[in-house]
């Protein structure tokens, strides 16, 4: 039971995923060693302080058994995906076709104009989706 004004898991969870999937939409295609460090430490930090215990053990032992890659903007999404579908199977959820993961969490188009961004993240998705099926 969620107390009134309280958030529940579900609800966390989508916005955490919708906020994640955004994140990894804008990692450069070609990031810097800077970059690269700062997003794979962030991600280590995030599963440090997430406010759900469970939730934020089970994501550090996907990134144990998966670490975050993020030598591209496209290797990072994919990665965010397959994730989300560990996840996603821990639940007894249907799990994503990360060939369509540009299709739902692209760049944020009101938050800045990404226009070339937005054009390389789905260009990098393109051969993604005929050379990967979604396992079930």
């Amino acid at each position: 039971m969620v107390a009134e004004g309280g958030v529940d898991a579900d609800t966390l969870g989508r916005a955490t995923w919708t906020f994640l999937h955004t994140l990894a939409a804008t990692h450069p295609e070609k990031p810097s060693e800077t970059e690269k460090a700062r997003i794979t430490r962030f991600m280590k930090d995030f599963s440090e302080v997430y406010p759900c215990a469970p939730c934020a053990e089970s994501f550090r032992d996907i990134m144990k058994r998966n670490p975050v890659e993020a030598h591209s903007g496209s290797a990072f999404s994919r990665w965010m995906c397959v994730a989300h579908n560990e996840v996603n199977r821990e639940l007894g959820k249907d799990v994503f076709d990360c060939a369509k993961v540009a299709d739902k969490w692209g760049i944020c188009e009101s938050c800045a104009a990404h226009e070339e961004e937005l054009s390389d993240f789905k260009s990098a998705f393109a051969g993604f989706a005929s050379s990967r099926k979604v396992k079930g």
